[in-house]
């Protein structure tokens, strides 16, 4: 409703400055009423009133009194104008903003070392599967942007990785086997000798 008051005072205001031979005392219903008049679109301009839309032509508003209505709903209009803009602005910003980070996780088994893609940057590494029978939980000795280096080859890390949107590289979750260590044979039981005395 508020669109349709805010286009229908720009519209008057248009009309009643194309009018200007109308007096300005004269009401807009008095100028309507002459037949040559009723085809100018100030005679079929609608208006709401109180939650109805009535026709200008039907009121006894006076033309200086419609300049003013009109005035107040153009000023009004560029003001709903400048705030539109304004808030598409911030949430165009707002999108740019949670747009610009993607991020993506890679399992590693087997290795020692965990990398990124090309054009992705390491932010974490953490070892999620060890044994015991290897020896617990390996001691990472290194971590910055390309790599994360243990001390000894584990069992599986999650290295997570991030970029910009704007490289266009999409995001992929993926999982890297690398070789396990061969395990060594079962040593054969050794016969003992019995015990003499």
């Amino acid at each position: 409703m508020a669109h349709s008051r805010l286009f229908a005072a720009a519209a008057l205001a248009a009309l009643v400055a194309a009018c200007q031979g109308i007096p300005k005392e004269q009401t807009v219903a008095e100028y309507c009423a002459v037949p040559d008049h009723q085809d100018e679109g100030v005679c079929k301009l609608k208006v709401e009133i109180d939650g109805q839309s009535v026709a200008l032509s039907d009121t006894n508003m006076r033309l200086s009194e419609a300049r003013g209505v009109a005035d107040g709903a153009a000023s009004a209009a560029a003001e709903a104008n400048d705030l539109a803009a304004a808030a598409m602005a911030r949430a165009e910003e707002a999108a740019n903003r949670a747009d610009q980070v993607v991020c993506e996780t890679r399992t590693i088994q087997n290795s020692k070392i965990g990398t990124c893609r090309p054009g992705y940057t390491l932010t974490s590494c953490t070892q999620t599967r060890f044994t015991y029978r290897a020896g617990g939980m390996s001691i990472m000795r290194e971590i910055n942007d390309q790599q994360c280096r243990f001390q000894d080859k584990v069992l599986e890390m999650q290295v997570r990785c991030c970029t910009a949107a704007s490289s266009g590289a999409e995001p992929q979750d993926e999982l890297i086997k690398g070789t396990p260590d061969p395990v060594p044979p079962a040593a054969e039981p050794v016969e003992e000798s019995p015990l003499r005395y």
